[in-house]
């Protein structure tokens, strides 16, 4: 359940692939027209250098669906458009080893995730994962209206007055997306006497503050100093990013199990959330990650029944909205997905996933995605023979880095098989395709042989 919360988180974050780009065509004029043209990273930088204009890329990959509810529900319409007249728009596929380069070039921690940088390759800021399409926008104009790169923020940022605050909460927030969390505190930290004071009494600031020293509590500190931290940020209004910090927070609460009281100190304000930002009308754009908090949070307090109904109900909600079409939306047909496979595994019982999964399948026919989860969840349940017709069809669809994961789950179900011959060919196969990509995937794919 961490995986799935940590992929909308990094995924956020949500972790949980669309084929690469064409090769680019030539820029044209006028702008409108580049906005349908499929650039490559280096022609896209090439282009806003030429243009002066800043450069936004748009990490994504084809099991994030995330990315799809993006691509579906916010970067559409007028508002899409207007960003090609102001920026020049790359897509970047995660999985395919350019895009795997960049994403760790950049510290891409999240997908999906969209950085802009300036026309000389400075960063100007980042947006992470499913936004609203009023938030989305509103940090991009914010972006792209500022034009100027992290150090410019930064020193715009020292000072006391409304002005300098105004840009403090922007670099805070830079920071909290980069995950960033030394560099942060370090420039809080070393600031003046009334720079700090006036961060701390601004509500804004202060609240990027306490969730930065949560976020480098979590990646370096005690499990206590954890947890403190957490319940430090958590008495903030985060709206739907309550979801996000107390996915953090349980995380932390694995390493040093807290006392149920501090755990329930925690449920009413979630509780609030799953009905305004999950079933409310008013629904957070990852309303995936509230209810899987909250069910982890039931979890941490021992309460399968209570985990079980929020499950069926989400299952419910999303079932009455897809109105039986699974094509109709790919994120809302994700998280029925998600929903049904968590309470399988909460009830051992996979009757509904096991329906579920061919018709998914069906619906989604172009890549790889479902076929290769279905392949893994049955191999995971002890059935190779029932899940190797689904990993070949996933492996039809597979590229880049998921060609190596789709592999290692045929190899292991062929090696349960007895079929040692056809799991070496499959290795030698794969490990040609990839050519000299992902050495730790293919290392671990060559030593499935051995073992």
């Amino acid at each position: 359940m961490r995986r799935l919360m940590l992929c909308a988180v990094l995924s956020l974050a949500a972790c949980d692939r669309t084929p690469s780009p064409p090769p680019p065509t030539a820029a044209v004029e006028p702008t409108a027209a580049v906005a349908t043209q499929k650039l490559s990273f280096e022609e896209a930088g090439e282009l806003a250098r030429e243009r002066r204009q800043p450069l936004l890329v748009e990490f994504h990959a084809p099991w994030c669906y995330s990315c799809y509810y993006m691509a579906t529900h916010v970067m559409t319409g007028p508002q899409w458009t207007a960003v090609h007249d102001r920026a020049v728009v790359v897509e970047v596929d995660a999985d395919a080893p350019q895009g795997a380069a960049l994403k760790a070039r950049y510290g891409i921690r999240a997908l999906p995730s969209y950085l802009v940088l300036d026309a000389e390759g400075d960063e100007i800021g980042r947006i992470l994962g499913e936004q609203t399409r009023e938030a989305f926008y509103a940090a991009l104009d914010e972006m792209l209206a500022r034009g100027s790169d992290l150090d410019a923020l930064a020193q715009a940022a020292d000072g006391a007055d409304a002005a300098a605050v105004a840009a403090a909460r922007q670099l805070l927030a830079s920071w909290h997306a980069r995950y960033d969390a030394a560099d942060a505190l370090a420039w809080h930290a070393s600031r003046d006497e009334d720079v700090r004071a006036a961060l701390d009494g601004d509500p804004a600031a202060a609240g990027w503050l306490a969730r930065l020293r949560f976020l480098a509590a979590a990646q370096g500190g005690g499990a206590e100093a954890c947890l403190q931290a957490g319940e430090a940020a958590l008495t903030g209004d985060l709206g739907c990013a309550r979801a996000y910090e107390l996915g953090r927070y349980l995380g932390c609460a694995e390493r040093q199990a807290p006392s149920r009281e501090r755990l329930l100190a925690q449920r009413e304000a979630m509780a609030q959330l799953v009905e305004q930002g999950a079933f409310g009308e008013a629904r957070c754009a990852d309303e995936r990650s509230v209810v899987l908090t909250m069910t982890q949070l039931q979890s941490a307090l021992g309460d399968t029944e209570a985990q079980a109904a929020l499950l069926q109900r989400a299952i419910a909600d999303v079932e009455r909205r897809l109105g039986g079409a699974l094509d109709r939306d790919r994120n809302l047909a994700d998280n029925l997905r998600v929903y049904v496979e968590q309470l399988a595994r909460l009830t051992d019982n996979y009757t509904a996933l096991d329906a579920l999964m061919p018709a998914l399948i069906d619906a989604w026919p172009q890549d790889y995605v479902y076929a290769f989860r279905h392949g893994r969840s049955l191999l995971a349940r002890g059935e190779p023979a029932a899940a190797l017709p689904f990993l070949e069809q996933a492996a039809q669809h597979a590229y880049g880095v998921n060609r190596l994961q789709v592999a290692e789950q045929r190899v292991r179900a062929l090696l349960a098989l007895d079929r040692e011959d056809e799991a070496r060919r499959v290795v030698g196969a794969t490990l040609k395709a990839n050519g000299p990509w992902f050495p730790e995937q293919a290392a671990a794919l060559k030593a499935l042989l051995k073992t």
